[in-house]
């Protein structure tokens, strides 16, 4: 009788767990939809900032802006930016990001380049202050990305790398490439790489047959902050949008693991069930061949 009522307690438990995943993955799938409408509506306006360099780059002839080398001689110092999540339960997202984050800071620390650490996401605080990584920034994060705030960690950015503090500025997030493929990786926010000036899909060795006012020049130093102003922004929503998918396919597996395990558990109490009839039939035929 213990057994039984073990079971029937365990099939209530696994039935709300299986409520519960499933509403989270519902919420999530909303989340996404929201989230890649943002991703979408700002990607056609960061490749048309990165056409538009591409062909002042073409055009301006010996270039030369502070955001696009390091200083010389090299200072030895990077800065890091890692962008997770604030909320777990989403598969292996904040795993592969962190896995590759660290990577890069051990990498750093063999070669002698101090870093200077900054986070996005309540478990990138927690992954790196449990691993005694010192943070000089912490930023909340949240599932919608504001431009406001990320231009003005891209502002502090830009001024610092000017100034002459980094070699290099980088940001480690996951990119969505599809819904069944996301990568995480790090990116090259300062200086500017050729092929982020260049834009995807861009022939930068093609020539610009327009005329400028002002100079490509003058221009150029309006847009290249631009620039890394929408690349971070975009690292922002891409990381949106993976976090978002990631937690939906992983709240769809636990909801079919629960169901799984329900029906084990239903079979279960149905052949514990039938013993326990069994048994007591048993014993009332056994009593009455006894009383005869």
């Amino acid at each position: 009788m213990a057994q039984i009522r073990e079971i029937k307690k365990r099939i209530v438990a696994v039935g709300t767990i299986q409520r519960i995943t499933k509403t989270m993955q519902m919420i999530a799938t909303a989340k996404f939809t929201a989230a890649m409408q943002r991703s979408t509506a700002t990607k056609p306006y960061t490749n048309q900032i990165r056409s538009v360099v591409a062909e002042l780059a073409a055009t301006a002839t010996d270039l030369d802006h502070p955001l696009l080398s390091a200083p010389e001689p090299p200072v030895k110092r990077e800065l890091l930016l890692v962008i997770s999540s604030i909320r777990g339960l989403c598969g292996a997202y904040n795993a592969n990001v962190l896995r590759r984050s660290i990577k890069h800071v051990r990498k750093l620390r063999d070669e002698g380049i101090e870093l200077d650490l900054e986070t996005s996401g309540k478990k990138a605080i927690g992954f790196f202050r449990f691993s005694r990584i010192p943070m000089t920034e912490q930023h909340p994060g949240g599932d919608k990305p504001v431009y406001d705030e990320v231009d003005a960690i891209a502002s502090r950015y830009i001024a610092a790398f000017c100034d002459g503090k980094y070699d290099a500025v980088r940001v480690a997030y996951m990119r969505y490439e599809s819904n069944a493929r996301q990568i995480p990786e790090i990116i090259q926010l300062l200086p500017l790489s050729p092929e982020a000036v260049a834009g995807e899909g861009d022939d930068a060795t093609a020539t610009a047959n327009f005329e400028f006012s002002p100079s490509p020049e003058a221009l150029l130093e309006d847009l290249l902050p631009l620039a890394v102003k929408s690349q971070l922004f975009q690292a922002f929503n891409d990381a949106s949008v993976s976090e978002q998918i990631m937690r939906m396919i992983a709240m769809k597996a636990a909801t079919e693991n629960a169901k799984d395990l329900g029906r084990t558990l239903h079979r279960n109490y149905n052949r514990a069930r039938q013993a326990q009839i069994t048994t007591e039939l048993s014993e009332i035929i056994a009593g009455s061949a006894a009383l005869e």
